[in-house]
């Protein structure tokens, strides 16, 4: 079974109207103990890293999620829910899970051209191949809406970048995890094909 984390940072119903499109079969989760007997993970989110990490402490989930990344369990985080994922974030000065080594910040714009959040569409160009990844092409525009950005410490975990006055980090991952900035539940044809790919990922890179 397919789990989409439920830990009150909005977006789930249209991740789970997605994942059916693909024809995966998804249930929500805000149950620590449910989350571990997981067969693949959907980690999505809109809000702020601090009450994001409130809010999965106090259900558990914080620490079932590292132990189902560590059974290799295939795990999708989306939005707010890849900026967690690293060790550290600018908004609220906020620790965060530490799955991927690196801090997120804010996006400080000198462009008066160009607005934060970063909002609407935008070429995301995959850096090294990755299942998931699979069939997404230079030029391929996915939906975002963000104010802060990853910055991975390591290279390899980075899978792909967008151009926002600078490059960025929009596709990063490690093992069985893989976290996009983007909505790909918002994308349209290119976002389900990322999810159909997700449905079908073992864990193995």
């Amino acid at each position: 079974m397919t789990l989409i984390l439920d830990y009150e940072a909005g977006n789930l119903a249209s991740v789970k109207r997605a994942c059916k499109e693909v024809g995966l079969d998804a249930e929500f989760c805000a149950d620590g103990d449910q989350l571990r007997h997981a067969e693949r993970v959907i980690f999505p989110g809109v809000g702020a890293a601090g009450s994001a990490m409130r809010s999965l402490a106090h259900r558990g989930l914080d620490e079932a999620l590292r132990e189902v990344i560590l059974r290799g369990v295939p795990v999708l985080g989306i939005c707010l829910g890849l900026q967690v994922s690293l060790d550290h974030s600018e908004e609220n000065d906020t620790p965060t899970l530490g799955l991927i080594p690196g801090r997120v910040r804010r996006f400080n714009l000198d462009r008066t051209d160009l607005k934060v959040p970063h909002m609407g569409w935008n070429e995301v160009v995959p850096c090294r191949p990755h299942p998931v990844l699979a069939g997404i092409d230079p030029g391929d525009e996915f939906y975002f809406v963000h104010a802060y950005y990853t910055d991975p410490k390591v290279a390899d975990c980075v899978l792909a970048r967008t151009e926002y006055e600078h490059s960025f980090a929009s596709a990063v991952g490690y093992n069985s995890y893989i976290g996009t900035q983007f909505h790909p539940e918002k994308s349209g044809r290119v976002g389900l094909r990322l999810l159909a790919n997700f449905a079908a990922w073992d864990g193995q890179c």
